[in-house]
């Protein structure tokens, strides 16, 4: 198995085990998403994209940035002709791929934002 797969398989793992407490639950998951999961663990490991610093993105960015990628044009300016302008960051971070690749990265982005609205809501419940 070469480096870069066991790396791969490594951070598959750890998503899985973040995600998913229970053994049989990590067994029954699909490619798909495992997959998922696997992108998110490569946003936070390769791009730096923790969940620190997506609790900076309160308005909307993060499921902004997966809608960009779940439409999947290779041009960011071009996604206002197709109803999405909301690409909220700069165009060097917007790196299509191949379809299913993207909605990877759209799945991972979802997943980034709704960790982050858990998060601020259970912040709310121990300042309460």
């Amino acid at each position: 198995m070469s480096k870069q797969i066991e790396e791969v398989m490594a951070l598959v793992g750890n998503a899985c085990e973040a995600h998913c407490k229970d053994a049989d639950a990590r067994d029954a998951l699909t490619p798909a998403a495992r997959d998922v999961l696997a992108e998110r663990a490569r946003q936070v490991s390769a791009e730096g994209w923790t969940p620190e610093r997506d609790d900076q993105y309160t308005d909307c960015q993060l499921a902004a940035a997966a809608a960009s990628y779940a439409v999947c044009d290779k041009d960011p300016k071009a996604l206002k002709l197709m109803g999405v302008t909301a690409w909220p960051w700069r165009g060097y971070w917007w790196k299509p791929e191949t379809y299913r690749r993207n909605l990877e990265k759209a799945g991972a982005l979802i997943l980034a934002e709704i960790e982050r609205i858990d998060r601020a809501a259970q912040a709310q419940k121990d300042q309460a």
